[in-house]
């Protein structure tokens, strides 16, 4: 279910989720409103660093699309916009075990052109690996870009 136009949701999904990296992941939108959004990672043993511990730098990828994605997910973005992450912080608080993981991002503040968001990763079982705090720039196409 969502509260956005058909066109933020396909950009969401095809320009983000879809990305190069966000399909090198595996990264699929599960659902996704005003600010918030959630993505799942289908475990799968590339993605591991040894046995079936996922690798820390695929949680961070999956926040940095999640967060991304929800900084996306508003009806008043101006087309043409551009946007970057400019920081996030990550806390690994377990290990992601051989399952799924699922990103849920949420939009906190969101002001002129820096905006901050909380990213929760959380395993198949609900059990939380990771949280985050990311900051965001996205800014209007500049007068000659229109």
């Amino acid at each position: 279910m969502t509260d956005l136009p058909e066109g933020v949701v396909r950009l969401v999904e095809t320009a983000i989720v879809r990305s190069p990296y966000g399909t090198l992941l595996g990264a699929r939108l599960e659902e996704a409103s005003e600010g918030r959004v959630r993505v799942r990672v289908p475990y799968r043993s590339e993605l591991a660093t040894f046995g079936d511990t996922v690798h820390g730098g695929v949680l961070a990828g999956a926040i940095d699309v999640a967060a991304t994605a929800a900084f996306w997910a508003s009806a008043s973005i101006t087309p043409g916009a551009r946007g970057t992450t400019i920081g996030f912080t990550v806390s690994f608080v377990s290990a992601a075990r051989g399952q799924d993981l699922v990103a849920s991002a949420v939009v906190r503040r969101r002001g002129r052109e820096i905006s901050t968001g909380e990213v929760t990763v959380t395993d198949a079982d609900g059990r939380e690996v990771a949280i985050a705090l990311v900051t965001y720039k996205l800014s209007a196409p500049s007068p000659t870009e229109t």
